[in-house]
């Protein structure tokens, strides 16, 4: 391994420190965009049930913002819970914005390795070929040992720069969605709760919600 890289020359060093960081990207956003992490499940049930039961106080309040982003966003709506249904949505709008740009933490940096990894590799082409042809000029072509160092270092460059790039730009889309989809869970839920306690849904809703 050390072999190859030491053929593949220095614009390996950035091609594998994108790899290294955009790895750590991959692993924190799996761990960090879990389902049960964003919008757990009977959060909503809890905040209409201590809303129904009159017991919505600053302490309750506090921990169903802790919870979870989805938590946040219901806290932002519940704290103007004596004010009407568009100040409550308003509420909730301004602090999801902010949990939007949370979940899409550190995604520019991994669509950036995606897109700059394979012209690394392209630059370690044009540079391993230019002594390809440094060489020809030399000595000519009559030992191909003279050349094999500058074929070794274009491809081996590209080839590693195209291995982070694949995965990269796979997993990149991959985030891209899934926050997609765990932000409209949360606008779902959120507009669930307001609807509920401005008493704009059916009663078979608001009997789901409890």
């Amino acid at each position: 391994m050390l072999e190859i890289v030491t053929a593949g020359g220095w614009l390996m060093l950035p091609i594998l420190l994108c790899s290294v960081v955009a790895a750590a990207i991959v692993g924190e956003r799996f761990w960090t965009l879990q389902q049960k992490r964003i919008t757990p499940k009977h959060l909503v049930t809890q905040a209409w049930q201590l809303y129904r039961n009159d017991q919505l106080d600053n302490l309750q309040l506090r921990k169903i913002r802790d919870s979870s982003p989805l938590g946040r966003v219901l806290a932002a709506g519940l704290v103007n819970i004596r004010h009407d249904r568009e100040v409550m949505k308003e509420g909730i709008e301004e602090t999801g914005r902010q949990v939007v740009s949370e979940l899409e933490r550190y995604l520019n940096t991994l669509g950036t390795i995606a897109s700059i990894t394979p012209l690394l590799g392209l630059l370690g082409t044009v540079i391993g070929m230019i002594k390809v042809f440094s060489a020809i000029t030399a000595h000519g072509v009559g030992d191909p040992g003279v050349l094999a160092g500058g074929i070794s270092e274009a491809l081996i460059t590209t080839a590693t720069g195209l291995s982070v790039a694949i995965p990269s730009l796979m997993f990149y889309r991959y985030f891209r969605g899934r926050v997609d989809a765990l932000v409209l869970k949360m606008e779902e839920e959120a507009l669930k709760l307001v609807e509920v306690i401005h008493g704009e849904r059916t009663s078979e809703t608001e009997g789901s919600a409890e």
